[in-house]
């Protein structure tokens, strides 16, 4: 912890909520922060790795917390990752899949609105499932601060 501290205490001073994870019980660094999440792993397998259950756990725990602040901005429409930035072949790929599934149309026409609304994959979805044009479908998002679940009126 003690090369941690001066970061945590860095962020406080300037105001920032500190979060802290650990694998130990009572750790240190809980007195440097406003939470500290514990997940007690007990020993490793193998003595002087962290890799192992302790590594494993706080990955478990961070990617339970990046897939909770996924859905509260509104990334993610049912179980489906909608805020997909489509760079290269493959993501394209994935992008056209997600409008297929949440769409329910075939992959040649995913592609073409997809194609039409700059590859935005919550654009396209809102296009086909409302039947609205480009420039409704971002007027509808941006109203909704980009929610799609709340453009096509789903909770």
């Amino acid at each position: 912890m003690q090369a941690a501290a001066p970061a945590v205490l860095a962020a406080r001073r300037r105001g920032a909520a500190t979060v802290g994870l650990a694998g130990v019980s009572r750790p240190t660094l809980a007195s440097y922060t406003d939470v500290c999440i514990v997940v007690e792993t007990g020993p490793e397998a193998i003595s002087g790795s962290t890799r192992l259950k302790a590594g494993t756990a706080q990955k478990l725990v961070l990617n339970a917390f990046s897939s909770t602040l996924m859905i509260r901005l509104g990334r993610v429409y049912g179980n489906l990752m909608v805020d997909v930035r489509a760079t290269n072949a493959k993501l394209r790929q994935r992008a056209v899949r997600l409008v297929q599934q949440a769409a329910g149309v075939d992959a040649d026409v995913a592609e073409r609105v997809l194609g039409d609304a700059a590859w935005d994959v919550k654009l396209a979805i809102a296009c086909l499932r409302l039947n609205l044009s480009i420039d409704e479908a971002v007027r509808r998002l941006s109203q909704s601060s980009g929610r799609l679940s709340d453009v096509l009126g789903e909770p």
